[in-house]
């Protein structure tokens, strides 16, 4: 009899002993981890992220997960769909900065400009890195205000560069700065991406639109990262030379370059 007890409580003991070899939790990542793939988990789009983990829309996560670092304003969608058909040309849109889209706006140490562009471009996010949030208002080097692209035409930008970086003198005009020749010098390797050659300065030209003065530039640009073809034009206002960079690869080139000295000329800054 007590045989048989001994075998039933060896049983029952058996069967009610929890089970511990598969209902392990996984151990946690340590907070380190989080730390070191932060910027990583941050170029995650959202919507790539519930993609990504097979959670729906309506799936909840930390806040820190989908959180994104903040960026100058920049709406992923054809301008088109909000920005107002040129007066004087409606096959293109008109875009004034605004307080809204730059840091450097908000802080006053740009003032406001404005150019044409197709409507079917987009707006691209620039990181705070670039865009000069960390720095304003005085920034030591030059920065980029917005940038646009259309994979088939092209892309442009405006790069601000402080005044003090390329003259002593307070709230100085682009000629008192210097010749076209001498200001690209200067600025050349922010229209290509990395380096400027004298030879790949293909024209110069001088503008006047009221009391302001602006500089233009057409650049052939082989070794470029912005792209094989490039065209600049700069003016300086308060404590600041702005610049406007259009790019374009030999393709884009060839079918758009009306399209991108158009927005080239549409560009100045508001007084």
């Amino acid at each position: 009899m007590a045989s048989v007890l001994l075998s039933l409580s060896s049983i029952s003991s058996s069967t009610t002993k929890p089970r511990t070899c598969c209902t392990q939790t996984p151990p946690v990542p340590p907070l380190t981890t989080f730390h070191n793939n932060k910027q990583q988990t941050f170029l995650l789009k959202k919507r790539d992220l519930l993609f990504n983990l097979g959670l729906s829309s309506a799936a909840v996560l930390p806040l820190t997960l989908l959180k994104e670092p903040p960026y100058s304003l920049a709406r992923e969608v054809e301008v088109g769909s909000y920005l107002p058909p040129s007066p004087s040309d409606p096959s293109f849109v008109v875009f004034k900065a605004t307080t809204k889209d730059t840091p450097a706006l908000r802080a006053g140490n740009v003032q406001p400009y404005q150019f044409i562009l197709p409507p079917t471009w987009k707006q691209l996010r620039i990181a705070n890195i670039l865009s000069g949030n960390y720095c304003q208002p005085k920034c030591a080097e030059p920065w980029i205000e917005v940038k646009f692209e259309n994979e088939k035409q092209g892309k442009v930008q405006i790069v601000a560069s402080p005044l003090i970086r390329l003259t002593n003198k307070p709230n100085a005009s682009i000629e008192e700065i210097g010749s076209p020749e001498k200001l690209i010098a200067s600025l050349g390797p922010f229209v290509t991406g990395n380096s400027f050659d004298p030879d790949e300065l293909l024209e110069t030209s001088v503008e006047k639109l009221g009391d302001q003065t602006y500089y233009k530039y057409v650049l052939e640009t082989p070794f470029a990262l912005t792209g094989t073809h490039n065209l600049a034009k700069a003016t300086a206002k308060g404590s600041t030379v702005v610049l406007f960079v259009a790019s374009a690869n030999d393709k884009q080139w060839s079918a758009n370059q009306k399209t991108l000295a158009a927005m080239l000329d549409s560009f100045q800054v508001l007084i």
